[in-house]
């Protein structure tokens, strides 16, 4: 484990600076390497103030803490989690509020494999079968990725499925805020997406 310097950020990096951070601290948390971060400092020192380098719109799963896999402390992300990783309104609206008043640079949305939200919407395709409760909702918002899959009962349908779903993310949070587009077409934020491995550890950038 190394030592981190413990020091708050003063100044946001550039798009493509966040992405190395991010990359690098996953590569930290691959080959069990992270920093030694000293939360008591940190904390008191991001009391009155955030700077996250990155927003990231991640599944709910219990497993895919992004602080952890990408090896960052206290305010360094502002996270944003839902089943399936999807850009609900609400969330959408978290995330114009980290560009507007935090200016953070970067959206990363986030899927993962052995996805359960993506799973469940394979199965209500395959089985013609629906969810109780709010489910639907939220289930509806992920089959358009399945239905581009032309064989659902293949054995990379599941992953084929992940992939499309964090790119049809990628590709709708411009279009459904303005505020996310014009920072996009101005060069002030990126958004990338990827998938992270539960048994490696490894995020891997598919867009």
């Amino acid at each position: 484990m190394t030592t981190s310097d413990s020091r708050v950020r003063q100044d946001i990096p550039t798009p493509d600076a966040a992405i190395e951070i991010l990359m690098a601290g996953n590569d930290r948390f691959v080959a069990g390497s992270t920093l030694d971060h000293d939360h008591k400092t940190t904390r008191e020192a991001l009391a009155g103030v955030q700077r996250p380098i990155a927003i990231v719109l991640r599944c709910a799963d219990s497993r895919t803490s992004p602080e952890l896999i990408f090896d960052q402390g206290i305010g360094d992300l502002f996270v944003c989690a839902v089943a399936g990783n999807v850009p609900t309104s609400e969330l959408v609206a978290s995330m114009e509020y980290a560009i507007l008043a935090l200016g953070t640079p970067l959206i990363v949305v986030m899927g993962h494999s052995s996805c359960g939200a993506v799973t469940a919407a394979i199965k209500t395709i395959a089985e013609n079968t629906s969810l109780p409760g709010a489910l639907p909702n939220l289930i509806s918002q992920i089959t358009p990725a399945v239905r581009e899959i032309e064989d659902i009962s293949a054995e990379t349908a599941l992953s084929e499925a992940i992939e499309i779903n964090v790119r049809n993310g990628v590709e709708r949070l411009p279009d459904m805020s303005e505020i996310i587009h014009e920072a996009v077409d101005a060069g002030r934020v990126k958004i990338i997406g990827g998938v992270y491995d539960l048994a490696s550890g490894r995020f891997q950038r598919t867009s």
